[in-house]
């Protein structure tokens, strides 16, 4: 396979996939800032790293190739240049107009190797850490006694969710314009990485949706379902114009023929499409109950090719079974509820992202091992259930689909 990313759908054998390990970006969180970088409290860390690589471990022992954000961006910004017009983004969008400021910042992470900058910048860099002139101390001192903002560069406690700064779809990617700023600088790695680094630079990967974007969209609402469909959560995070950019530019550079649009309501809790609504086998989906009226209907609208026409064709439906079933090519669609349906286990079992299911396999899949109910529920429809903990990753509001962004998988 020539391209280094291939993904033409959700369940297909996983080769390879980007994590993220957390680091000391989680040591950053205090309560007085937690809802500003999206986070409801604070993972212990060294927990939640022995959680995450037990996860790569078991995806390592199904034999997927687990590659890390943070070493790929180090290996990206080798070349002193690129590194240099890195930083300078980087400082840009973390909104630092200050030149003396800015100067001082640039000047710090240039005296580290590439991976220690890397790092560096996903923890946040602290007032404290870094050598201003006398006078801008003084300035420094003083904001300190008044109880001043700590951090020049914020902390990226949400990077172990890869699954959303950028998404895979066909030979491609989105590389997404966040919804919240707290995450809009976690893209700008992977479009480093997209240039600069040699497993992905000069081998012509599209990009249908970039950064620069006006309108938001994050991975987590992004899920392939064939090779030629592919469904988006219309979501607190993704809008309705950035979907229909998306398709355009997909339909003009690939296979793909139709985009199924999934409203969903707008909150933290159903803050993406795939924390309510997965794939885990050809014919057969976990949901939360809740996303849906008290028929079983959805708003769902359908962005189709036209031969020869310059955008897509939107119609609107509500029968979730039926639009999935025909653009599947299945008689029939099994919907597996959270919770099995019952609404304090389906309302416990969500916010605990018992929906969040990762596929690495046809009917195989990973969950949290605390989604009891569901899991059952999975194991009695015939699927494949690798469970693993977590207790402190899942305080970030993530399960394992969050956590992964796949770049290949087998075609199915």
């Amino acid at each position: 396979m020539d391209s280094p990313i291939h993904i033409t759908s959700e369940i297909g054998r996983l080769k390879t996939v980007l994590l993220h390990r957390p680091g000391e970006e989680l040591e950053s969180l205090t309560p007085e800032y937690l809802q500003d970088l999206l986070f409801d409290d604070i993972p212990y860390l060294k927990v939640a790293q022995a959680e995450h690589d037990a996860f790569a471990d078991l995806l390592r022992s199904r034999g997927v190739e687990v590659l890390y954000l943070d070493q790929l961006a180090a290996e990206a910004l080798a070349d002193e240049a690129v590194r240099r017009q890195f930083i300078v983004e980087i400082i840009t969008a973390s909104k630092q107009d200050n030149q003396r400021t800015a100067h001082a910042l640039a000047h710090y992470l240039l005296a580290m190797d590439p991976h220690q900058m890397v790092r560096k910048i996903m923890a946040g860099i602290r007032k404290d850490e870094v050598q201003l002139p006398p006078e801008h101390q003084q300035q420094l001192h003083d904001m300190v006694e008044k109880n001043y903002y700590p951090f020049y560069l914020d902390p990226m406690p949400n990077l172990y969710f890869t699954r959303d700064p950028a998404a895979a779809i066909g030979n491609g990617l989105t590389v997404n314009k966040m919804h919240w700023p707290a995450r809009r600088r976690e893209s700008l790695f992977m479009r480093y990485i997209i240039d600069h680094h040699p497993r992905f630079a000069g081998k012509n990967v599209p990009v249908w949706y970039n950064r620069t974007e006006k309108f938001s969209m994050e991975g987590g609402d992004e899920l392939v379902l064939s090779h030629d469909t592919m469904a988006i959560g219309i979501s607190e995070r993704t809008s309705p114009e950035a979907i229909e950019k998306m398709a355009t530019n997909l339909f003009a550079g690939s296979d793909f023929k139709k985009v199924i649009a999934l409203e969903i309501p707008k909150s933290h809790a159903f803050m993406h499409l795939d924390t309510v609504f997965t794939m885990i086998d050809y014919d057969k989906f976990t949901i939360h109950p809740e996303i849906r009226d008290a028929a079983g209907h959805l708003n769902l609208f359908i962005l189709e090719k036209v031969e020869g026409q310059p955008y897509p064709q939107i119609r609107r439906e509500h029968d979730l079974e039926k639009v999935l079933a025909d653009a599947l090519h299945k008689p029939a669609i099994t919907l597996i509820e959270c919770g099995g349906g019952d609404p304090i286990a389906a309302a416990r079992e969500q916010w605990n992202d018992g929906s969040n299911t990762l596929a690495i396999a046809p009917g195989v899949v990973v969950t949290y091992d605390r989604n009891y109910v569901t899991n059952q529920k999975l194991r009695e429809a015939g699927v494949e259930v690798l469970e693993v903990n977590g207790s402190e990753l899942g305080r970030g509001r993530g399960g394992p689909r969050c956590m992964s962004m796949p770049l290949v998988r087998e075609d199915i």
